[in-house]
């Protein structure tokens, strides 16, 4: 039986993402929530990455924002998001927390929550993409 997520999940990735793309960040961000339930706050962060990678795909396929073909990796698009100019301070930000590596005790050396920070970039990608439409 698979588990729902929280329902401020489907909010975050409503109509101006495609079924597919949806339906991928939804998916990540319940592998996330579900790994931080039971423990896993590793396995959180790199699902919360997928989601944001993913997002800022589709982001930057409807933009058409060039990135470097076969980028297929969340880490080569937030770093890609990251330096792009005409993204939102705030959406810089996050990617940056997003790129942080942990310290040698698995833990992030910032304060930030990467899971609910993804879904603010989710959110804010949405956003940005409906303004467009």
């Amino acid at each position: 039986m698979s588990r729902q997520f929280p329902p401020e999940c489907d909010k975050l990735v409503a109509l101006m993402f495609t079924r597919e793309v949806k339906d991928r960040i939804q998916a990540e961000l319940q592998q996330a929530h579900a790994a931080r339930e039971s423990g896993n706050e590793g396995r959180a962060r790199v699902c919360a990455r997928r989601a944001a990678g993913i997002a800022v795909q589709a982001y930057f396929d409807h933009m058409q924002v060039p990135y470097p073909a076969g980028s297929k990796n969340a880490l080569d698009f937030l770093t890609r998001l990251r330096g792009l100019d005409q993204a939102p301070a705030e959406i810089h930000e996050i990617a940056g927390h997003l790129l942080t590596r942990v310290n040698p005790d698995y833990q992030l050396p910032i304060q930030a929550d990467l899971l609910a920070e993804t879904e603010v970039l989710v959110s804010r990608i949405e956003a940005l993409i409906q303004e467009r439409r």
